[in-house]
């Protein structure tokens, strides 16, 4: 499959950023081209090839990097600078096996970069890689190469290559191409009499109340019986997940004493608040946190627990959640399928969608998007095990991607969501948060990188970030201290939220009786106020194309 916003789309982005911006800017325009099928012949190369235009690649068998001594592709870059956003794509074929997992790497001269890009490649047949990175150093003289990652003496050939560098500022042009087209639409006011004759210089006011993209964090029982916590948290989210409550271990510690009353509470304060909550999780593939009297069965008696499991727990919260992660993680454990067989996720989903058919059933995951270094969960993996499970009949209808990240590589991660996008799925930033290891204002700058970049792809639909606040802190972020003040990473987040949600928007309306804004996504009230009179409406603005238009009369 295919997926594309081309560079032709950008006219629009000319009108809605104003032409003074749109004259002033003449850099690259982000192509979010992707393919995830194997195709007879190469596409052209992106941007026409951009640093490697015209340049055939060339093959080293005695770098002292390579220590198999296999031949590789490779180009030869000179000048790269630090800070400047290169994405990187190419078309590749193997000979010597009927197929192979292929990472491009980069070397400089200080570092090296063991994945910037990765692709299930084939015999007979060229597949797309897509990926990108940034430097931490200048480097004159660098080598950006390909080889099998189990290290097998194949070939490998490659073709329409292309580098296309961007500036920081150019990046954040593209993001809000995005977002000014995506998350937004222009809004026109009409205000009327009683006879349908226009009102010129009415005095209109127009506010959002609610946000159409949803934008949420975990939530633990921390949060019960804790109202400044509850505030603190509706006033910013419209979507929670529970961070452990719903878990096997959690609600059936021992068998058959099943126990919801603290997920239950949770879900009283998630209604009461009218937010939307993903379901986390049925099954969880790691053993470790599989229940224990779990890891002890066997056979029918564990076939019969997981029965009971799934029937329980769907039963109880039916079209409660707008989301179930089926079985966690699934790339890197499989604890059901070992004891199972390897139908025993498939019949997971089924049972799921049987029990709740108005959920989304998501494949959740760790590693796919802050990574192409792990070969458990590579893009074309993931891809590869959900059309697996489609194939089998699931109804497989959500992209999970968990986004625990160290240190982001943003034009990966984009180049990741271009592919996953080839799928025509929702996609959902599931658990987001910054390693632990780095400093709270590293954090910070990391999380607001990965935050723009998943809310500027006009394939994410959503985002959640795995912030339960504890006594004792959180998993790895933390937003606030215990007293509910800002820590840097909160700060962000507070920052993002205003830039991302329409203020109170005042005017007048014109000699035509009207009044246009660009609005985002959600549901707005509007007052129109001329002389003594005033009218109040409601309006909702859902994503589309053509100018909203809304007529009051007064």
């Amino acid at each position: 499959m295919k997926y594309t916003l081309t560079p032709a789309g950008f006219l629009v982005c000319f009108v809605l950023l104003g032409a003074s911006l749109a004259a002033s800017y003449d850099g690259p325009l982000y192509d979010f081209t992707a393919y995830t099928e194997c195709k007879e012949l190469p596409e052209q190369p992106l941007y026409n090839g951009g640093m490697l235009k015209n340049w055939p690649p060339e093959n080293f068998s005695s770098i002292a990097h390579f220590s198999t001594g296999f031949y590789t592709p490779a180009f030869i870059l000179h000048n790269l600078t630090p800070g400047t956003i290169y994405c990187f794509s190419i078309w590749l074929k193997i000979e010597g096996a009927n197929s192979a997992h292929v990472r491009a790497s980069l070397k400089t001269e200080n570092s090296v970069y063991n994945c910037v890009g990765s692709a299930a490649a084939k015999q007979g047949c060229w597949s797309f890689l897509k990926g990108g990175f940034v430097l931490d150093s200048p480097s004159n003289l660098s080598i950006l190469f390909f080889q099998n990652s189990d290290d097998r003496d194949i070939n490998i050939a490659v073709a329409s290559a292309s580098l296309q560098p961007f500036t920081d500022e150019q990046w954040r042009f593209n993001q809000q191409y995005i977002i000014n087209t995506e998350r937004k639409r222009a809004v026109t006011i009409h205000a009327a009499d009683g006879n349908g004759d226009t009102l010129q210089g009415a005095e209109i006011t127009i506010e959002q109340v609610s946000k159409d993209f949803p934008f949420g964090s975990a939530i633990a029982s921390t949060i019960l019986g804790n109202l400044p916590y509850q505030k603190w948290f509706v006033e910013r989210f419209n979507a929670a997940v529970f961070e452990n409550e719903l878990k096997w271990y959690a609600t059936e510690p021992e068998q058959g004493k099943i126990n919801y009353t603290i997920a239950d509470q949770m879900m009283e304060f998630v209604r009461a608040d009218q937010l939307i909550a993903r379901g986390h999780n049925i099954f969880w593939e790691d053993p470790k946190y599989t229940p224990a009297w779990v890891r002890n069965l066997t056979g029918p008696a564990l076939q019969s627990a997981v029965s009971s499991r799934i029937q329980s727990l769907m039963n109880k919260y039916k079209e409660e959640f707008i989301h179930w992660d089926v079985s966690n993680e699934m790339l890197h454990f499989d604890f059901y399928e070992q004891r199972l067989g390897h139908d025993a996720t498939l019949h997971f989903y089924e049972t799921a969608h049987q029990s709740d058919p108005l959920a989304t059933l998501f494949m959740n995951e760790f590693n796919v998007v802050e990574t192409c270094s792990d070969e458990n969960s590579t893009v074309d993996r993931y891809i590869s095990r959900l059309r697996e499970l489609k194939r089998g009949g699931v109804l497989m209808d959500g992209i999970g991607l968990e986004s625990h990240f160290t240190v982001p590589n943003l034009p990966l991660m984009r180049a990741i969501l271009d592919k996953l996008a080839t799928l025509n799925l929702p996609i959902w930033l599931t658990e987001v948060d910054i390693s632990s290891k780095l400093d709270m204002e590293t954090q910070a700058v990391y999380l607001e990188q990965v935050l723009r970049e998943g809310f500027s792809h006009p394939s994410v639909n959503g985002i959640m970030l795995w912030t339960a606040l504890h006594p004792n802190g959180c998993y790895q972020m933390c937003l606030t201290d215990n007293n509910l003040q800002n820590l840097p990473a909160g700060n962000i987040v507070d920052k993002l939220l205003k830039e991302w949600q329409t203020g109170e928007v005042t005017g007048h309306t014109d000699g035509h009786g009207s009044f246009s804004f660009y609005g985002f996504l959600g549901e707005y009230t509007v007052s129109v106020k001329y002389g003594n009179r005033t009218a109040n409406s409601t309006f909702s603005l859902c994503q589309g194309d053509e100018t909203r238009h809304v007529t009051i009369r007064v």
